[in-house]
């Protein structure tokens, strides 16, 4: 993988991200649809998440510049934390 070129590496670093937290968000999803915790706050926390991790993605596959998809990542995790105490206090 090293002796690929940076623009080829950052396509599979990516694919790679999109195997790793994402599948956290779908399991908190697919909690909440089965608790029936559709409620708005988290329909909105939901496409607020989907929005920035797609945005992320666009950033490494095309730019890849460290810092913006640090901030990009960080906002992300926002809206999965709101995902999660919601569904954990469902749970619960």
């Amino acid at each position: 993988m090293s002796k690929l070129p940076p623009r080829v590496r950052w396509k599979a670093d990516n694919y790679n991200h999109l195997l790793e937290q994402p599948t956290v968000f779908y399991a908190i999803v697919l909690s909440l649809t089965f608790l029936d915790g559709a409620t708005e706050v988290n329909i909105i926390a939901s496409w607020l998440y989907v929005g920035l991790r797609i945005l992320h993605s666009l950033v490494q596959v095309l730019w890849n510049k460290i810092e913006i998809r640090f901030v990009i990542f960080f906002l992300s995790n926002i809206p999965l934390f709101i995902l999660a105490f919601n569904a954990a206090k469902i749970a619960f």
